[in-house]
């Protein structure tokens, strides 16, 4: 049983940075791992994801800005956040699953969540 435990997040201004990092546990092998955000009063939105073997994908947006990256050989998966925009507040979540065909970006290809933690840039 795979478990999903969130660390970082807080409050910045405008133009700052961040870094959320997830610790996945339960499975030894490389998963494919995501964060994705929720705004309040809308789904959840697929921001960056890496797959076991590195590769990434990001949502548009955060191309340039946001950078995910995985530890060596674990299942650690950091989100860097610079140039924090007021747009970018939202509530984050990492995202886990055994298999997808590539690093997707989207919800209903993961299975395992953690419990999500805030982020909220202020303008």
């Amino acid at each position: 049983h795979v478990q999903l435990v969130e660390s970082g997040g807080g409050s910045v201004q405008a133009g700052g940075s961040l870094r959320l990092s997830c610790t996945a546990s339960g499975y030894t092998l490389p998963l494919y791992m995501a964060w994705f955000r929720r705004i309040p009063g809308q789904g959840r939105e697929g921001v960056a994801a890496i797959g076991g073997d590195g590769s990434t994908n990001y949502l548009e947006d955060v191309q340039g800005r946001f950078i995910i990256s995985r530890e060596n050989g674990k299942n650690i998966v950091t989100l860097e956040m610079n140039a924090l925009k007021p747009e970018d507040t939202a509530t984050y979540y990492c995202a886990a699953d055994l298999v997808t065909d590539v690093p997707s970006l989207v919800e209903t290809q993961y299975y395992y969540w953690g419990q999500g933690t805030q982020v909220t840039v202020s303008s």
